[in-house]
């Protein structure tokens, strides 16, 4: 009996661990328009990402983390959706990432971001796109 308390509390353990999952803010000077684009942009990549559900209003995506492997037991039950929502900051936006899993064999939220940060140096803003050229008729 004294012996199946300690399992039970560290099962528990396991199991609760991942309502704890953490928030990560980054702020941008860009705004939320251009910065969902780069969030798309990223997320469209199906070898490292599956989405779960798109909220385009919101600016919200669930989304699950592809690995390839994990080292060990508690990396692969730490998995699960991650979360990223942008929040308008004045003219920047605000990147709000929900990581539950960061280690040292992935850093989810880590990887992420420098994925984002990556593909908005490529993305072209709005503004500095060249007009179209009008219709001569």
């Amino acid at each position: 009996m004294k012996k199946s308390i300690p399992l039970v509390l560290l099962i528990t353990v396991v199991v609760a661990l991942p309502a704890f999952g953490m928030t990560y803010k980054s702020t941008y000077p860009t705004s939320c328009s251009e910065l969902w684009v780069a969030v798309k942009d990223v997320l469209s990549n199906p070898e490292n990402y599956e989405i779960k559900q798109t909220d385009e209003a919101r600016m919200h995506v669930e989304y699950g983390v592809k690995h390839s492997a994990h080292v060990n037991i508690s990396g692969a039950l730490l998995q699960r959706t991650n979360k990223v929502t942008l929040v308008s900051k004045g003219t920047g936006c605000e990147m709000q990432v929900v990581s539950n899993y960061s280690g040292w064999e992935h850093d989810d939220r880590g990887d992420f971001k420098k994925r984002v940060d990556d593909a908005l140096v490529k993305t072209p803003s709005p503004a500095a796109q060249p007009a179209k050229p009008a219709d001569s008729k």
